[in-house]
């Protein structure tokens, strides 16, 4: 997690989750609210979802990382918490704060776009393919993430950005890989609904796969084991 945020008290960086993931939420269902209302291609619909969605993340991870670590996704949190690197009662204010915000976000685009503040989804997101597309949404999430903060901090943005927008299209599930934005958008008959009653699937698919990246990630950037080079000049002796 940068170095940052330590200049920031607790409650500025709850407040930093709940806007981030807000404003991701707000973005991922009013895109997918406009892409309904100007075309009927639901190929074309999906990309409309997907370029705004890879773009705001690339804004509010450079935007909002110095202050809370840009989580945005309990998951994420989890994995943090995981890694000894976020103590574990804030992650729990994390997580809420990233609910809290989720939803706030689905209730915003539905004012924008006057549509019932809250409506519950029935769109079916379910089975096995559905549950397995989460978990390696989730996986390759965590393990951008985790890679991207080793070697190239930097870039983690970008990074995060081009994988979720990769990932909308070679997944199965549109890349969910986020049980905050899952539950939020169970609150919006549109585009990117989810049905309630197929919330627990996903959610457990996400943390599964997240826990894999994380499992995978902390073997494979761990210190090698490997017995470290003979310099040259002792070759030569």
């Amino acid at each position: 997690m940068p170095d940052q945020m330590h200049a920031f008290d607790l409650s500025r960086r709850l407040a930093a989750e709940a806007l981030g993931t807000g404003m991701l939420v707000t973005t991922v269902v009013g895109s997918g609210i406009m892409a309904e209302t100007l075309t009927r291609d639901v190929a074309l619909a999906l990309l409309c979802n997907t370029l705004p969605t890879g773009a705001i993340l690339v804004v509010l991870i450079t935007v909002f990382g110095p202050i809370s670590g840009a989580h945005f996704n309990p998951a994420v949190t989890l994995v943090f918490t995981g890694k000894r690197e976020l103590p574990m009662n804030e992650a729990a204010l994390y997580v809420i704060a990233q609910i809290a915000g989720g939803i706030a976000g689905t209730l915003a685009a539905h004012l924008m776009f006057g549509l019932p503040v809250l409506d519950l989804s029935a769109k079916v997101r379910t089975g096995g393919p559905q549950w397995f597309a989460e978990a390696v949404a989730a996986f390759g999430l965590v393990t951008t993430i985790l890679a991207g903060v080793r070697f190239q901090r930097a870039a983690v943005p970008w990074l995060v950005g081009l994988y979720i927008t990769a990932a909308y299209w070679f997944t199965a599930s549109t890349s969910f890989a986020n049980p905050a934005v899952a539950i939020a958008r169970s609150l919006t008959n549109t585009f990117a609904g989810i049905r309630p009653v197929d919330l627990p699937g996903f959610i457990l698919a996400e943390l599964c796969g997240a826990f894999a990246g994380m499992l995978l990630m902390h073997w494979l950037l761990g210190p090698s084991r490997a017995p470290a080079p003979v310099p040259i000049a002792e070759t030569t002796r």
